[in-house]
């Protein structure tokens, strides 16, 4: 049952959060320097959405648990579940010196817990991939990120 009702609670949500974007202003066109301000979120809840419609087919097409096996129990918190929500911790302190620098040490940290040990991998996480989300956002929507250690070396 929950693996249909939680995918649809979603859809839900995201449904009215998508109506609530729709009343956002319109920034007229001679003003307007990348999306309008409804642009973004509708696009993140779209994907949401569709992240919830390949939940519910996987929900309906593969096997149903069955709820008195042992493994569908809910067990203990682990020790790296624990260490995953201290990293929380750490991207808070390194977020106001540099929202780039937070995010790479958290991806490396995160990666490294949860038991990669490729070098490759880890930089993809800790480097590229917020190097691409900056240059995304910076070069093709156009959005300004705070100040901070790395991101002064790319505005000056």
């Amino acid at each position: 049952m929950t693996r249909v009702a939680v995918p649809i609670g979603l859809i839900l949500f995201c449904g009215i959060a998508y109506w609530q974007t729709t009343q956002f202003d319109r920034v007229p066109p001679i003003l307007l320097r990348g999306m309008q301000p409804s642009d973004f979120p509708q696009l993140v809840l779209l994907l949401i959405i569709g992240l919830c419609l390949l939940l519910l087919l996987q929900a309906w097409r593969g096997p149903q648990p069955d709820p008195a096996d042992p493994e569908m129990r809910t067990a203990k918190m682990s020790a790296s579940l624990w260490k995953t929500m201290g990293l929380f911790a750490i991207f808070a302190v390194l977020a106001p010196i540099d929202l780039f620098l937070g995010l790479a040490a958290f991806g490396l940290c995160l990666a490294l817990v949860w038991g990669e040990r490729r070098i490759w991998a880890l930089a993809l996480v800790a480097v590229v991939a917020p190097t691409l989300v900056f240059f995304l956002f910076d070069q093709v929507f156009e959005v300004r990120f705070p100040r901070g250690l790395l991101t002064n070396l790319w505005y000056r």
